[in-house]
């Protein structure tokens, strides 16, 4: 399409069913347009998995990788797995991997309530928070360089 041209207007629609649908369009989008300026970005989320013996999942990390840096979107271990390393070894593994591809670093962001303790045994530390998100608590971002 020529940049003078108007497009065709688009409808916008809340849609809470459209991740399978919307998810590989939007990331490939993303990654083509980071490929256009010459920067290293694959938008695809990306999961490693923990299942118990009968197949179900009792944990699980989503991660991607873009720009040279991984970024940990969601870290959740089962209560009745906590406290045994499995949320170390959802770490270690998605930096593993990071490291495979190259990254130079990761961040990730979590909440006063959550695990910004267990975050900061494993080297990351904080660079940005936003406070009374959720009332009484804080959003905290972390990182930490490979």
């Amino acid at each position: 399409m020529n940049l003078d041209e108007t497009p065709q207007p688009l409808t916008l629609t809340r849609d809470d069913a459209a991740e399978e649908e919307a998810l590989p369009i939007v990331t490939a989008g993303l990654s083509a347009h980071s490929a256009e300026l010459g920067l290293p970005g694959d938008w695809t989320p990306r999961w490693i998995v923990g299942r118990d013996a009968k197949g179900a999942i009792r944990a699980g990390l989503r991660y991607l990788t873009a720009f040279d840096w991984l970024f940990v979107h969601l870290l959740w271990v089962d209560a009745s797995y906590r406290f045994h390393g499995v949320g170390s070894r959802l770490l270690a593994e998605a930096e593993a991997a990071a490291c495979e591809k190259g990254c130079r670093g990761v961040y990730l962001d979590t909440f006063t309530f959550q695990a910004p303790k267990f975050y900061e045994r494993h080297g990351y530390r904080e660079f940005g928070r936003l406070d009374d998100f959720p009332r009484g608590h804080s959003r905290i971002w972390l990182a930490k360089r490979f």
